[in-house]
């Protein structure tokens, strides 16, 4: 089985305005689908992928909610596993917390960049410790974002100050900890206790750097993720193939990520 962790998509209303928006903020992204939950699960399937986490995010503290009941619609729809957010600055983010884990939401996502707060605030660990109580997983847009502005929210080192506070709760930090700042994933953040993933990686990573990673990290700490639209499931399995994991690592790799990993289906 193959587990794409990390993919986004949009309501049906909205796919296109929030495709079109995206694209002109980045200035150099074409997404590989429409952005509806048809065009991901199309995507999906031609890629050989057989179940997409979808990450949604609060960008607002209004938009929450509907958000959340998005991501909630998401829950039973073969071959998607939905995650939700929470914004920093909404009132009732324990509350949604809650309701989250009580409808079968399995994680939620912070863009620390697009939430506007540093990963490492005092006001946040409130947050992940309630997050770390419900035994969800926590995964964080890590390092630059294209379509955003400096600075950066979550970088390698300010991510390392938080990590104790989830205990054993799994974390995952996107973009190998970080587009284009492996080197401060592995003065940071290799060998703790979080997951990397392979979003958005295809392209701009050099082989031989997320070989490393993944020797000095242990494949079973490596999510195969995409970030669909914005790169190809193919595109990123071709660059696993470059990577020249041994036979052993296969078994264990982000190619063939194990149902068990992170309680996706716990």
């Amino acid at each position: 089985m193959i587990i794409d962790f990390h993919t986004h998509c949009f309501p049906d209303w909205l796919a296109e305005r929030a495709c079109r928006m995206l694209i002109k903020n980045s200035g150099m992204v074409t997404p590989f689908h429409d952005g509806t939950v048809a065009g991901l699960r199309r995507r999906a399937a031609d890629s050989g992928v057989d179940v997409s986490v979808v990450l949604n995010i609060a960008t607002n503290p209004r938009q929450q909610k509907n958000v959340n009941d998005f991501a909630i619609s998401l829950l039973g729809v073969k071959g998607i596993v939905p995650f939700g957010s929470v914004h920093p600055e909404a009132e009732d983010a324990f509350d949604e917390l809650e309701r989250l884990a009580a409808s079968g939401i399995k994680g939620v996502k912070f863009h620390p960049d697009n939430q506007n707060f540093y990963v490492d605030e005092d006001r946040m660990i409130p947050i992940y410790e309630k997050i770390a109580s419900l035994g969800l997983i926590t995964l964080f847009h890590c390092g630059l974002d294209i379509g955003m502005p400096e600075p950066v929210h979550c970088t390698a080192d300010r991510l390392a100050r938080v990590l104790d506070v989830f205990g054993d709760a799994p974390v995952v930090a996107a973009h190998f900890g970080g587009i284009c700042s492996w080197y401060a994933t592995e003065k940071y953040l290799i060998g703790r206790n979080l997951y990397l993933d392979t979003a958005y990686s295809y392209g701009i990573m050099p082989p031989s750097v997320g070989k490393r990673l993944i020797a000095e990290h242990g494949a079973d700490k490596i999510l195969f993720g995409s970030d669909s639209p914005w790169n190809s499931p193919k595109a990123i399995l071709r660059l696993i193939d470059l990577f020249e994991l041994s036979d052993g690592e296969k078994r264990s790799s982000p190619r063939r990520q194990r149902t068990k990993d992170c309680s996706v289906f716990d």
